[in-house]
C-alpha cells in the first residue's frame, strides 16, 4: 500500500509469540492477535492500545488450547488447525482463511485492516458468486449482497419495510460462495456498518466508530454448523415457560380491568386458545414503572387470579424511564444508590418520555441490576411471570441521546457510542436474572424490543411498531429468519400490525402466517381498531381460530423445537438458504419469504390479496399439508391460497408430533398423542421433548426426551425408550401414514395392530355465511391410515 495513504494500516508484523490458545505479537501500527475458541472458530485483534481489551458482554465463550502448528516464511505466517488453514501477510496484516484442502473461504482485500479518523475498517475481497445472509434485524432481501446497513438501535416507530436502523443490532452475517461457507461476528458495540459491495465491485467490508478491530471468524461445513458454533460463542437461549409460545393478546393498552377480564372470558367463550393477556402501559400510575393505576386497576391481584382461573398469564411492559418526581420510591432509591446514568461532569442524564423527565438505570453497573431486579418484588407477588422490556433503544422524545453521557461498563466506564447498543440487551438481562431470582423455580417470560449480540440468554425479541399492510407483514417474515440465522431464535412480530388498521383479509393472512412463527402475538396501538381474533366478521373469526388450534396441536413439535435451540442454537423459523445454501431460487425475490417452521413444515407466506402463488419446492418431496397431494422438489408449483388458506408443505420422510386436540391453553394436554410419518426415501429421526413447562427441575433430570426415528429401507420407525424423570401425560399414540398408500400390515413390537383409516383435517371448513348454497368441504385428506397403540415410556418398534 502507498505510505502516503490518508488512513493508518493495520500494519507490518514485527514480532510475534505462540501462546497454547494461539499468537499475539506486534505491527507497526499496534498489536495484533489469533485466538482459537475451537479448531473452525478464531478471534482477529488489531488495536493501536498499549494491551488488548478482551472484555465482552455478548461472548460467553472462552478461548482454547486446539491443536495447532506454525509455520512462517518470509512472506506469511501460516496457522493450521485440523480444521482450518488461516494465512497472515506479513508485510500488510492481510488474512486469509482456507480449507484444510486449500480451498479458499474468505481473504482480507489487500486495502486490509485500517483507521480512518478513529473508525476501523476491515475489507474483505469479494468472491464470485458469494451471497451474504443475516445480520439480525435488518430488512432487505434474504441476500445482503450490494447492500449496506448499520447498526445503532434506533426507536423507528412505523419504519417502512426498507428502513434502517431498526431496535436491534447483531453483528454477525453468514457468507457463502463455491459450496463453503463461513460466519463472522464483529464484537464491537459501538456505531457499526456493514458494506456487502454496495456502491463498490471489489469489497465487503465491516467498521466500528470506536474501539479496536475485533472479530471472529467461523468456518463449518453448512450454515447450521456457523449457527451452532456462533451461538457456542454468544450463547443460547433457556427453555421459555411452555405458556409464552401459546398465544399472547395485548393492546396499546387494555384498560380498565374489567375490560382485561372480558377479554379472556371472550377468549374462552368463543372458543379460542389462548396463553396471555399483555398490559400495554396504560396500567401503570401515570406511566411510572413499577406502579399500577389505582382508578382503572385498584386491585390487580384479584384481576390477575380471575385472569389465572381462566387459564392465562399476565405480561406486564416495563419501561426504563424512572419519572423525576419526588416520593417516587424508584426515583429516590435509584438517586440514593447513584445507579442513574449521568453526564461527564456527574448529573445524572434526563431524557423526557412517557412519564415525562426521567432518569434512566445504567444497566452495565452490576448494582444497578440488582436495584432493578429487585424492584420486581411487587410484581412477582401479584402473580406476573411475564415482563415486557420497551423503549430501550433508549427511545427518548427527540430520539438524540446524548454520545457524551457515561455507563460503568462494569468498572471499565464508557460513553454512550459503546453504550447506547448494548443498553436495551442490558436491560432485559436485568429484568431476567432479576425475576428469575424472585421467581424461584419457576421461568420468567422475558421480551424486549432492543437487542444486542448474546441477548438470546436472557429474553425474546419482537420487530417493534410494525405497519398495518402486506409489505410489511412479509417484512417481519423476514425479519424473523434473519434473526433465527443470527442466533435469536425466539421472536416474532405483532400480528395484524401495530400501527394503522388491518382489513379482514389481512388479519387472517397475517394471523395464519403467525401461527407458524416462535413468538405469537396479537398486537395494535391506540385509536386504532379492535383486533382481537373474533374483530373482522365471522368468517376471519373462524379462519382465525383454525389456525390458532392448529398451532397448538403442534405443541409437541414446536415445544421440541425451542428444546434444540437451548441444545445447539439453530431457529424455530428457518430460513431455506440453512437447508437449501447453494440452491439459487431460494434467493430470488418471488420466493425468499418462505422458510421453514422447524425441519420438516415449509410455510409459503403470501401478500392477503392473492388467491393463487408460484411457490418454490426445493430438493426432496413435499406433501400438500392440508390435502397430501404429494409434489416432487426443485420445481415450482402454483398453490391455492384464498384467504382461508395458506400454502404449507411437509417434507418427506417428516416425523411430525401432535396433540389429538388444540386444548384451551398451552397446559391443556389431553392425553393423545399423534405421530404424523410422511413416506420418503431418506432416513429422518425427530427428538420429542417434554417437560412440566414451568420449572427450571428440568435441569435436574426431569423431563421426557426420545428419540424418533423413521428408516424407509427396513419400513420402520422405532420410538427410543423415554429418557429422563418426567411422567408424559399421554395415555394412548395415534401413528398416521401419509403417502403410504401400499400400506396393508403393519406391527407394534412384532405383533400385528389393526389399521384404521378415515377422513383427516388439520383445519375445518369455513361456514357458508350465503343462505344460497351448502356448507363448503373445506380442506381435507380423504380415507388416512391410522393405527392406535399405548403410550409408553419404553421403545416402541413399529413395522409395516
Amino acid at each position: 500500500m502507498p505510505s502516503n495513504s490518508l488512513s493508518l494500516a493495520a500494519g507490518a508484523i514485527t514480532e510475534w509469540k505462540k501462546s497454547p490458545t494461539g499468537i499475539a505479537g506486534k505491527t507497526t501500527s499496534g498489536l495484533f492477535k489469533l485466538e482459537f475458541y475451537s479448531e473452525s472458530t478464531v478471534r482477529i485483534v488489531n488495536t493501536r492500545n498499549d494491551s488488548f481489551n478482551d472484555f465482552s458482554y455478548s461472548v460467553v465463550a472462552a478461548p482454547r488450547a486446539v491443536s495447532f502448528e506454525v509455520n512462517e516464511n518470509d512472506n506469511h505466517i501460516e496457522v493450521h488447525t485440523p480444521s482450518l488453514k488461516i494465512l497472515i501477510n506479513k508485510s500488510f496484516f492481510t488474512v486469509s482463511f482456507k480449507t484444510t484442502t486449500d480451498d479458499l473461504i474468505n481473504e482480507d482485500d489487500p486495502i486490509g485492516t485500517r483507521w480512518n479518523n478513529g473508525q476501523v475498517s476491515t475489507f474483505k475481497k469479494l468472491q464470485e458468486g458469494e451471497r451474504f445472509i443475516g445480520l439480525g434485524e435488518k430488512n432487505g432481501p434474504l441476500d445482503r449482497k450490494g447492500r449496506g446497513y448499520v447498526n445503532w438501535n434506533t426507536d423507528n416507530f412505523g419504519y417502512s419495510p426498507d428502513a434502517d436502523p431498526l431496535y436491534s443490532s447483531i453483528p454477525f452475517y453468514i457468507g457463502v460462495h463455491h459450496k463453503v461457507v463461513y460466519g463472522i461476528y464483529l464484537d464491537n458495540s459501538s456505531r457499526t456498518q456493514f458494506n456487502f459491495g454496495a456502491s463498490n465491485d471489489r469489497f465487503a467490508s465491516f467498521s466500528a466508530d470506536a474501539g479496536d478491530m475485533n472479530y471472529y471468524f467461523m468456518s463449518g461445513n453448512s450454515v447450521s454448523e456457523i449457527i451452532t458454533s456462533y451461538t457456542e460463542l454468544t450463547g443460547r437461549m433457556p427453555l421459555p415457560p411452555l405458556w409464552s409460545i401459546g398465544y399472547q393478546q395485548c393492546r396499546y393498552s387494555y384498560y380498565p380491568d374489567r375490560e382485561v377480564i372480558s377479554i379472556a372470558e371472550n377468549f374462552r367463550e368463543r372458543d379460542f386458545p389462548g396463553d396471555a393477556v399483555v398490559l400495554d402501559i396504560h396500567y401503570m400510575d401515570a406511566y411510572k414503572i413499577f406502579t399500577w393505576d389505582p382508578k382503572t386497576f385498584p386491585d390487580p391481584k384479584s384481576m390477575i387470579k380471575k385472569l389465572k382461573e381462566h387459564g392465562f398469564e399476565v405480561v406486564v411492559m416495563c419501561d426504563p424511564g424512572i419519572k423525576i418526581e419526588e416520593g417516587y420510591e424508584p426515583y429516590e432509591s435509584g438517586k440514593k444508590e447513584g445507579i442513574f446514568i449521568k453526564y461527564p461532569d456527574g448529573k445524572e442524564y434526563s431524557g423526557q418520555v412517557w412519564p415525562g423527565w426521567c432518569h434512566f438505570p445504567d444497566f452495565t453497573n452490576a448494582k444497578t441490576r440488582e436495584w432493578w431486579g429487585n424492584h420486581f418484588k411487587d410484581y412477582v407477588a401479584l402473580g406476573v411471570e411475564g415482563f415486557w422490556n420497551d423503549m430501550n433503544e433508549i427511545a427518548t422524545w427527540g430520539n438524540m441521546l446524548p454520545d457524551v453521557i457515561e455507563f460503568e461498563m462494569d468498572g471499565r466506564k464508557g460513553t454512550a457510542l459503546e453504550g447506547r447498543n448494548l443498553f436495551g440487551f442490558m436491560m432485559s438481562r436485568s429484568t431476567y436474572e432479576g425475576t428469575k431470582k424472585l421467581l424461584k423455580n419457576k421461568r420468567p417470560f422475558n421480551l424486549t424490543r432492543s437487542a444486542f449480540a448474546g441477548a438470546q440468554r436472557y429474553t425474546a425479541v419482537w420487530t417493534g411498531d410494525n405497519v398495518a399492510y402486506d409489505a410489511h407483514m412479509l417484512a417481519g417474515v423476514r425479519l424473523v429468519n434473519s434473526m433465527g440465522l443470527s442466533g435469536l431464535a425466539f421472536t416474532g412480530y405483532d400480528i395484524g400490525g401495530f400501527v394503522g388498521n388491518a382489513d379482514e383479509k389481512l388479519f387472517a393472512r397475517w394471523m395464519a402466517i403467525g401461527a407458524f412463527s416462535p413468538f405469537f402475538r396479537g398486537h395494535s396501538m391506540i385509536n386504532s381498531r379492535d383486533s382481537e381474533p373474533w374483530s373482522y366478521g365471522e368468517k376471519v373469526e373462524e379462519i382465525s381460530r383454525n389456525f390458532m388450534k392448529l398451532r397448538y396441536r403442534l405443541m409437541p413439535y414446536l415445544y421440541s423445537l425451542f428444546y434444540e435451540a437451548t441444545q445447539n442454537g439453530l431457529p424455530i423459523n428457518r430460513s431455506l438458504a440453512i437447508d437449501f445454501t447453494f440452491d439459487d431460487l431460494v434467493y430470488d425475490h418471488r420466493y425468499h419469504n418462505q422458510y421453514l417452521f422447524g425441519p420438516s413444515i415449509l410455510v409459503a407466506p403470501v401478500e392477503s390479496s392473492k388467491d393463487l402463488v408460484k411457490v418454490y419446492l426445493p430438493e426432496g418431496e413435499w406433501y400438500d399439508l392440508f390435502t397430501d397431494q404429494h409434489h416432487a422438489g426443485s420445481r415450482e408449483i402454483v398453490a391455492d391460497c384464498p384467504i382461508e388458506q395458506l400454502p404449507v408443505f411437509v417434507r418427506g420422510s417428516a416425523i411430525i408430533p401432535m396433540r389429538e386436540r388444540a386444548g384451551v391453553n398451552t397446559r391443556d394436554y389431553g392425553d393423545v398423542l399423534e405421530v404424523h410419518l410422511y413416506k420418503g426415501m431418506h432416513v429422518n429421526t425427530f427428538n420429542l421433548y417434554d417437560d412440566d413447562g414451568s420449572s427450571f427441575d428440568h435441569e435436574q433430570g426431569n423431563f421426557a426426551k426420545r428419540n424418533i426415528s423413521y428408516n424407509p429401507i427396513q419400513s420402520s420407525l422405532t420410538l427410543s425408550a423415554t429418557e429422563g424423570n418426567y411422567t408424559s401425560p399421554y395415555k394412548k399414540l395415534k401413528l398416521y401414514f401419509h403417502g403410504f398408500t401400499d400400506l396393508n400390515s403393519v406391527k407394534v413390537n412384532y405383533q400385528e395392530t389393526n389399521i384404521q383409516f378415515g377422513e383427516y383435517r388439520f383445519v375445518q371448513p369455513i361456514s357458508n355465511y350465503d343462505p344460497v348454497g351448502s356448507m363448503p368441504e373445506g380442506l381435507k385428506i380423504n380415507s388416512l391410515k391410522y393405527i392406535v397403540t399405548d403410550y409408553s415410556s419404553h421403545q416402541l418398534e413399529i413395522s409395516w
